[in-house]
C-alpha cells in the first residue's frame, strides 16, 4: 500500500489518504485499511489511541487514529504517535479548535458566494444507513454547522471551499443535500443523479487541517488536489 506522507515528527504523522481506502475496519469486510498500514509501518503505535467498538460489541483497532474521513473521501488525515498527543488532539477536536478545509463539486449552483448551513443532524426516516438535516429526521438531533464559499461555477455544477465547524458523520454530504446541492457522485445521498465531471467516486477532498501540537506550535497540513479534481476543474463550464 502506497501512502503519501505529508509531514512527520516524533508526535505527528500527516498523510494524504487516497480515495477508496477505509480508515479502519467495519467488521463486515476484510479489505485492507489505513489501520493495517499503520500497524505494518509503525508497529509501536499499536496501543496508541482508543479502540473502536462495532454495533455488535466487537472492538476494532484504531492505532494512532484520532479522527477519520470517509473511505471515498481523499485528502489529509493526521495520525498521532503517542498517547499524550492523542489526548491533546482529541481535546482540540472536541472543543472545535481544529480548522478543517474541504473542496467539493456539487450539483447545481448555490445562490450567493458564501453561506453558513446551521442545521442539526439526526437519522434518516427512510434509510437507517443515512443521516439527515431535513425535516422529519429522527433520534437525537445534534448541532451541525458548515460554512462554504463558491469558488467556481459552471452551468450545472459548482466547485466549493467548505469549512465544517462541527464534526458529525457525513456532515458535508448531509448538509449539501439539505440545501438541494448534493455532492457529485454521492451514491448514498444523491443516488438519482448521474455521475458528472468525470468522477467515479465521491467528489470530496480534505484539502487542509490546522492544529496546535503539544509544544504549542501551529501546523497546517495540506493535501494537493488529486488528478480527478484537477480534471473536473478544467471541465467545469
Amino acid at each position: 500500500m502506497q501512502i503519501e506522507i505529508l509531514y512527520e515528527d516524533d508526535n505527528l504523522l500527516a498523510i494524504n489518504k487516497p480515495s477508496g481506502l477505509k480508515v479502519h475496519g467495519d467488521g463486515r469486510t476484510s479489505d485492507e485499511t489505513l489501520a493495517d498500514w499503520v500497524l505494518e509501518k509503525y508497529p509501536a503505535l499499536k496501543d496508541v489511541g482508543e479502540p473502536g467498538v462495532l454495533s455488535d460489541g466487537r472492538a476494532i483497532a484504531r492505532p494512532g487514529i484520532v479522527h477519520r474521513i470517509d473511505a471515498e473521501t481523499s485528502g489529509v488525515l493526521v495520525l498521532v504517535k503517542n498517547q499524550e498527543t492523542f489526548l491533546h488532539l482529541k481535546n482540540q477536536f472536541q472543543t472545535r479548535a481544529i480548522k478543517k478545509h474541504y473542496n467539493t463539486f456539487v450539483y447545481g449552483v448555490p445562490k450567493g458566494v458564501r453561506a453558513v448551513i446551521n442545521r442539526p443532524i439526526g437519522k434518516s426516516r427512510r434509510d437507517p444507513r443515512l443521516w439527515s438535516a431535513q425535516r422529519g429526521a429522527r433520534g437525537v438531533l445534534r448541532e451541525a454547522i458548515t460554512q462554504y464559499r463558491v469558488a467556481k461555477t459552471g452551468t450545472a455544477h459548482a466547485y466549493l471551499d467548505v469549512f465544517p465547524r462541527t464534526g458529525r458523520t457525513h456532515q458535508i454530504r448531509v448538509h449539501m443535500k439539505a440545501i438541494n446541492h448534493p455532492i457529485v457522485c454521492d451514491r448514498l445521498y444523491a443516488p438519482v443523479h448521474e455521475p458528472a465531471l468525470g468522477f467515479t467516486r465521491l467528489a470530496l477532498h480534505a484539502t487542509a487541517i490546522t492544529m496546535i501540537d503539544i509544544t504549542g506550535r501551529e501546523h497546517k497540513f495540506e493535501a494537493p488536489l488529486p488528478a480527478d479534481f484537477q480534471n473536473a476543474l478544467k471541465n467545469l463550464q
